[in-house]
């Protein structure tokens, strides 16, 4: 049959088509994209996906609206590539907008496109990934470009917790269309071509009279040191993907999976000196992401929002080789006091991991929640309230290990026994207590240091001595021992091979909680 010439010219006819499909909106239009720094949409694809894995779906999809002139701009795939693949061996779904193609802006067959492929990736128990680089919502197309958003939104929330959903901007994203990446677990820009804003500068200007470049409202140093809503900035498009593929190693395909344990070079054992890391002065600075590394298998912790909130530490890394959460306070970072942003950050963390199945490990070094007006007026009894809450809902795996100090409710929120934490160990030295010795001796002994000082006594003498007093009686952790709260105190070098066995004893962890449509955390 292939030997029949008619046959063989519709073949080369469909070869010529999909060539051309492939260039979207032309070479031209995709050689003035690489001179802003960008790939191609195909570009991203196939650097993305493992060779010769990508599936496309839908290419000969067009828009149907033909009003305002777009009967004349009709495109196969309607400006998005959509399929699925295998990243480092495992299926993901993928939905990547091509700007070439009317600015890349969603109407409504584009919007069916993806909500169809978000369905696939949810019926299959597959990550989905969206590469956004588009204009925002086709105006010539109406209501049915908002039809389009919706029909993402609504799969966004229905997916969240089943799968991973990891959004990329790659170029703008404005008005309705930063929504979708608002819900999704993750979200990646890059460095000079992104950014994202619900309304751009012009019209800010118009309303509200203030004048702001899109870098300094929306750009990715803004969102990821201020707005708190990207994890990670690439420097070009390559790096952004490279990324996205790293953290997709860390998690299960779904819910309904474990997550993917690999043969990692392990740590043989901590350095004897780890406890050099951190000063015995309970007061001075150090930073906690050293310690965490010297923890976790070799180059293995990959820190999320690294720029945001830097008072907590959130991450993933593998232990043995098992993928694990990370939250730490930070002490080079206000103390490592807990406040509004830091409690959102962790909060959220923590329920992304116990909806994946992915232990947790909590290092402690807290002075409690950060004082002063400005943290109460913008609610830091709420936002606190949702790191609470998401600890005590979490059912994976909790190990909380408490290095130098853990003061009030800081110590409750930071997985404490109270909160359903497995197992805490505490480092020698620990204090633990409602709050430290210096406050505290201010309170418990002030009558005793005012009658020494009325007497002419030495009052910081006896201060000190009220100090030690205090330190012996209730902020050292074999008091807390004791009483159940911490299950051993543990030399610092030791700290690794004590989590691993706890991590190993607590593999097969089942819990179920109350029956109940879903809570309502403090949002």
């Amino acid at each position: 049959m292939s030997s029949d010439p008619i046959y063989s010219a519709q073949l080369e006819a469909l070869k010529e088509k999909k060539k051309n499909m492939r260039l979207g909106g032309g070479a031209e239009a995709i050689e003035k994209q690489r001179k802003k720094g960008k790939l191609s949409v195909w570009e991203r694809i196939e650097y993305f996906f493992d060779a010769g894995t990508f599936v496309e779906v839908g290419a000969y999809i067009e828009l149907r609206n033909e009003f305002f002139g777009l009967g004349k701009k009709k495109t196969p795939g309607d400006g998005v590539v959509t399929g699925f693949g295998l990243v480092n061996g495992r299926l993901v779904y993928a939905a990547a907008q091509d700007f070439t193609v009317l600015g890349g802006s969603l109407g409504e067959m584009h919007g069916k496109k993806i909500a169809s492929l978000m369905d696939m990736a949810l019926q299959n128990g597959a990550p989905f990934v969206s590469l956004n680089d588009s204009g925002g919502a086709r105006v010539q197309e109406g209501i049915g470009a908002l039809c389009g958003y919706g029909d993402i939104f609504m799969r966004n929330t229905r997916a969240s917790g089943v799968i991973p959903q990891i959004s990329l901007i790659m170029g703008p994203c404005a008005g309705g269309a930063v929504y979708s990446p608002g819900i999704t677990d993750f979200v990646v820009m890059v460095k000079d071509t992104s950014y994202m804003f619900i309304t751009g500068p012009e019209v800010i200007r118009t309303v509200t009279g203030e004048t702001v470049s899109m870098e300094a409202l929306g750009g990715p140093e803004m969102h990821s040191g201020k707005s708190g809503v990207v994890t990670y900035v690439g420097e070009n498009d390559q790096d952004a993907l490279d990324w996205v593929k790293r953290l997709l190693s860390y998690l299960p395909g779904s819910n309904a999976e474990t997550p993917p344990s690999v043969n990692s070079v392990p740590q043989i054992e901590m350095p004897a000196d780890i406890e050099e890391l951190v000063p015995a002065n309970v007061n001075k600075p150090y930073d906690m992401s050293e310690v965490v590394k010297n923890i976790l298998d070799i180059n293995s912790f990959l820190e999320l929002q690294e720029n945001y909130a830097r008072n907590v530490i959130i991450g993933f890394g593998r232990l043995g080789g098992t993928s694990v959460g990370i939250v730490a306070n930070n002490p080079r970072e206000s103390a490592g006091c807990l406040d509004v942003n830091a409690s959102d950050k962790a909060a959220r963390f923590v329920r992304f991991c116990d909806a994946f199945n992915i232990p947790l490990i909590t290092l402690v070094d807290v002075p409690g929640f950060l004082p002063g007006t400005d943290q109460e007026y913008n609610g830091i009894i709420r936002h606190g309230a949702k790191l609470l809450y998401a600890y005590a809902e979490a059912t994976v795996p909790k190990l909380t290990v408490i290095l130098r100090k853990s003061y009030g409710g800081a110590y409750i929120c930071m997985c404490s026994r109270h909160l359903g934490a497995d197992f805490v160990a505490a480092w020698p030295g620990a204090e633990i207590a409602v709050m430290g010795p210096d406050g505290a001796v201010n309170i418990v002994f002030k009558k005793d240091i005012d009658a020494v000082k009325e007497a002419g006594g030495d009052a910081e003498a006896k201060a000190a001595e009220c100090k030690q007093e205090y330190i012996d009686k209730f902020a050292n952790p074999t008091i807390a021992a004791s009483r159940g709260y911490v299950d051993d105190v543990i030399e610092p070098a030791k700290t690794r091979s004590v989590l691993l066995a706890y991590l190993r004893a607590l593999s097969t962890k089942h819990q179920e909680g109350p029956k109940r449509k879903h809570g309502n955390i403090p949002l």
